[in-house]
């Protein structure tokens, strides 16, 4: 249907069509539009057919861009390098100290387990396996399964981290083992995964086959759940990222940015690690006058400068953009550090960067006017590049002052 995600995509049997099911119609009856839609909402057919979300996302495009940097396929990293597994429970393996950043795991930068929200479930958790990190995924997906919830169990020890519900599969197959027939455990399930609890038959059911508690109380709070299958999916997609992270830093700290490169501000990335931590301070500090979409990117902003100041730690310098070794849109490894694509000044679009990376090629500029006239740049995009210094040591223009 318009209006929604592009990629839901409903299967029908083989040997059927989908106008089996529903008419198809032009939205909103404009037949001149090439687009053309079912008749019925989805959730008209969602219990009798299958559907799969087909959906966006950065970390395949960030492994692809990685393996081409280093040479290792992705799929050869070992989902059990003990390096790797230890950034979930320290910082130690990356060689920093990111108390100054209220951090203590190694996990900034990598999916899924970057944001604080997450750090602080794997500090309350210290997983060390795969299938940890795996729970951690779906209780940090769903609604109301960590906060208030498992999160109580865990710190009171009423539960452990294998204990708790984390993802959708972990009730049906916990209430068969403990006896409870398969077409009330999954029916269990399916209530207490679309956020309607239980009601009092599927109670009384979990109270005769001696279910604890606890485990009944948790899946009356429950909102959502993630499926086991995605959070699988996601743990090793990050894990994989996250060997990146350990093993090879200049070329993980370079795909990051560049994916973010629209967010990226050179001006307040650049001046290592100390500058950089007093530029959060400022920025959080401002966004007590913000609205809340400047919030929201002001946050993304420092997320950002969270892992500059990292990569500063680990001894990896961010250069400045320059005329002519600057890419349009990537951040190059060079000589041991990184060097900013044009893009990263802020007020330089990626358009406008492409524009002059391709008018450069062969070209010597010997003042700011003659760079504006061979690229064409605006007048923003000039002024943004002489704020981040780009032509320091050159000439306004080449007229010669008589005095």
């Amino acid at each position: 249907t318009t209006g929604q995600h592009p990629g839901g995509i409903v299967i029908v049997p083989k040997e059927d069509d989908i106008l089996d099911y529903t008419p198809i119609q032009y939205p909103a009856d404009k037949r001149d539009k090439a687009i053309i839609t079912t008749h019925f909402d989805f959730h008209a057919m969602d219990d009798r057919l299958v559907k799969l979300d087909i959906l966006g996302h950065d970390d395949p495009t960030a492994l692809r861009m990685l393996q081409d940097l280093t040479g290792l396929d992705p799929v050869t990293i070992p989902l059990d390098d003990p390096d790797t597994m230890r950034i979930y429970t320290s910082s130690e393996p990356l060689k920093v100290d990111l108390s100054a950043l209220h951090c203590s795991v190694g996990t900034l930068g990598t999916p899924e387990f970057g944001t604080s929200f997450v750090r602080s479930v794997l500090e309350a958790t210290m997983p060390t396996t795969m299938e940890e990190l795996v729970r951690i995924s779906g209780l940090t997906h769903g609604t109301d399964v960590w906060l208030g919830n498992a999160e109580t169990l865990v710190a009171s020890k009423i539960a452990t981290l294998s204990e708790v519900i984390c993802t959708r599969d972990d009730i049906m197959n916990y209430l068969i083992l403990r006896g409870v027939d398969a077409s009330s455990s999954f029916k269990i399930m399916e209530s207490v995964r679309k956020g309607k609890g239980l009601k009092p038959e599927m109670e009384q059911k979990l109270l005769d086959n001696d279910i604890p508690a606890w485990y009944i109380d948790s899946c009356k709070k429950i909102k959502y759940m993630f499926p086991r299958g995605h959070a699988v999916a996601y743990t090793m997609m990050s894990f994989r990222v996250a060997y990146y992270k350990v093993h090879y830093p200049l070329e993980f700290y370079s795909v990051y940015f560049t994916v973010r490169a629209d967010l990226f501000d050179v001006s307040l990335a650049a001046g290592g690690a100390d500058r950089v931590l007093e530029t959060m301070k400022e920025l959080d500090r401002a966004s007590a006058k913000m609205t809340d979409s400047e919030k929201g990117r002001n946050k993304d902003i420092i997320t950002i400068l969270e892992v500059v100041y990292e990569m500063n730690m680990r001894g990896i310098e961010l250069l400045p953009v320059d005329l002519y070794k600057s890419d349009a849109t990537k951040f190059l490894v060079e000589d041991g550090a990184l060097r900013p694509p044009f893009n990263a000044i802020p007020g330089v679009g990626t358009n406008a960067a492409q524009g002059l990376a391709e008018s450069r090629e062969g070209k010597v500029f010997h003042t700011i006017e003659e760079f504006r006239t061979l690229t064409k740049a605006n007048s923003g995009v000039i002024a943004a590049m002489e704020k981040c210094g780009c032509f320091d040591g050159m000439e306004k223009t080449a007229q010669i002052s008589l005095f």
